[in-house]
């Protein structure tokens, strides 16, 4: 009889590549990296502040993205890895493993050839776009755009190939690829800008974006889905029932548009006139998406195979109670988050960003727009669990007909915000359009009957929104006696002290409002769960 792991080997288990994860456990593990790949991220934009600032080299850059981004949304679905899961989890879940692989190459290979055709009409079209996207580009920033974004596009057929080999991980409960593949894109990144930014400038942040793209997306997850027994072949089946399927569930994504994507193309649109406040804007966005893809992202990606193999085996009350269970507790978490973030917004960015060509103007309208974000955090958050309840019933229709309508609707409230505001009206809408989208979600999958509202924990989310607020008031206040951004040391010191004020009362407050979630949370991360 073999002799049980130590417990310390057990406890630690779940970090292997090859462990098969619980929800929690997939939970924690992502959340993890997404925070590990977060700070990551926050170094990049910290690297690429420093050494370019706010201006027309960093406008240029970060526009450079959109028609990469686009040509992958509208061509592939730009979620290839979610609609696949729920394919390929209906063949294992029939036992047939055989044929999945053959649904692997079937939709890779064809996806590929489309893929590859439309970056080839990217590259040559790519000027055209620029022009009529980012009309107040001078005629240089244009060019460097154009640029930039030529080198971008290969990147893509990374992404997409690296999204459909990691959903084959992605339904074994295999998470840990997941996880460390957009730190390998991260470091790419940086790589590229400390060691050739001096030689070529801004054009080494794309390369570095583009190796990172290849070593992290795409290699790590085809070494990954290669150990876990996927077997690619180099076939062309466009009658395969896996491919129609696919196609079936994509198709949606591909016509319509979500505004949790067409957010940041509607922001830059009208925030081209502005030199450097792309770039602020940015900054801030990819902030306030730190805690956002901890929370919402991770769990997301974590609870779509658990959520698709209970709709699989028609278990829908354990789906829906599965689904406002994770949503309750990501807003009960968010509402407390918010009130820290938006309290300590300007020592934050003030600390993080500040230095080099990012001067002090920068931080300060980067800290008013990141503040505005936070307000919204709970939101973001929620609807990655509710538009992957609807992935996971095989329903892509719904939610992009919502989506897409959602985003034209919310046109004319980014054009109101901008014209009347400035960027931080902008900021706004982002704000307001995202509270319809959640609102959308969560009432259609009620209609439906597929989640009820009167499952969320009403009195739990209840007691956390009244914490926040006194967390947010008491920190708020000790801000008074606090030293005020000025200098690095300052800023630590803000935020030690704020952050124990705002853990002490939003702990109080949830203890003393007779809140389960602290200790939820303690038995969770001690171990209870952890499998």
């Amino acid at each position: 009889m073999p002799l049980p792991a130590p417990k310390k080997s057990r406890s630690f288990a779940w970090l292997r590549p090859s462990h098969q994860h619980s929800a929690f456990s997939a939970t924690l593990l992502l959340m993890v990296f997404a925070f590990l790949s977060r700070a990551m991220g926050l170094v990049r934009v910290k690297v690429i502040a420093y050494i370019f600032g706010a201006g027309i080299r960093t406008d240029a850059y970060n526009a450079a993205f959109e028609l990469p981004e686009m040509l992958n949304y509208f061509l592939v679905g730009g979620v290839a890895s979610i609609t696949f899961v729920t394919v390929l989890n209906r063949y294992r879940e029939a036992g047939e493993f055989e044929e999945g692989d053959r649904a692997l190459s079937a939709i890779l290979n064809a996806m590929l050839l489309v893929l590859g055709a439309g970056m080839l009409l990217a590259e040559w079209v790519a000027p055209i776009y620029v022009h009529y996207k980012f009309p107040h580009f001078a005629p240089a920033e244009a060019a460097l755009c154009t640029w930039l974004t030529r080198i971008l596009l290969p990147a893509q057929l990374f992404f997409f190939t690296g999204g459909v080999l990691g959903a084959t991980l992605l339904v074994r409960k295999q998470f840990a690829y997941q996880a460390v593949t957009p730190l390998v894109y991260n470091l790419g990144i940086i790589l590229g800008g400390v060691l050739l930014a001096r030689r070529i400038g801004v054009s080494s942040l794309a390369i570095g974006a583009v190796a990172g793209a290849f070593i992290g997306p795409l290699a790590m997850n085809a070494y990954g889905a290669r150990r876990a027994g996927v077997r690619y072949r180099w076939l062309l089946d466009f009658k395969h029932p896996g491919l129609r399927e696919w196609l079936r569930l994509s198709v949606p994504l591909m016509l319509g548009v979500s505004l949790v994507t067409a957010d940041g193309w509607i922001i830059s649109y009208f925030a081209s006139g502005g030199v450097g406040d792309i770039t602020r804007l940015i900054t801030a966005k990819i902030l306030f998406t730190a805690p956002m893809a901890i929370l919402g992202q991770a769990a997301g990606a974590a609870s779509l195979p658990f959520f698709a193999a209970l709709w699989e085996q028609g278990k829908r009350a354990q789906f829906a109670s599965s689904v406002n269970r994770s949503v309750s507790r990501i807003l009960a978490v968010s509402f407390l988050l918010s009130a820290w973030m938006i309290t300590l917004a300007a020592p934050l960015v003030d600390l993080l960003f500040r230095g080099g060509s990012f001067n002090r103007f920068d931080a300060v309208r980067t800290a008013v727009y990141f503040s505005v974000f936070a307000v919204s955090l709970a939101l973001w958050s929620s609807q990655a669990i509710y538009v992957r309840a609807f992935y996971a019933a095989g329903n892509t229709v719904t939610p992009m007909i919502a989506g897409t309508a959602i985003t034209l609707l919310s046109i004319p409230v980014y054009w109101y915000g901008f014209h009347h505001f400035g960027p931080a009206g902008l900021a706004i809408a982002s704000d307001l359009g995202i509270l319809a989208q959640t609102a959308a979600m969560a009432v259609l999958l009620h209609l439906r009957g597929m989640v009820r509202f009167s499952g969320l924990e009403g009195a739990e989310l209840l007691r956390s929104f009244a914490a926040s607020l006194a967390a947010f008031a008491a920190v708020g206040f000790s801000l008074r006696f606090l030293p005020s951004a000025g200098n690095h040391w300052a800023d630590i010191a803000t935020l030690l002290a704020a952050s124990a004020v705002w853990l002490l009362v939003s702990v109080a407050g949830l203890k003393l409002l007779g809140s389960h979630l602290p200790g939820q949370l303690w038995a969770r991360f001690a171990g209870r769960g952890v499998a």
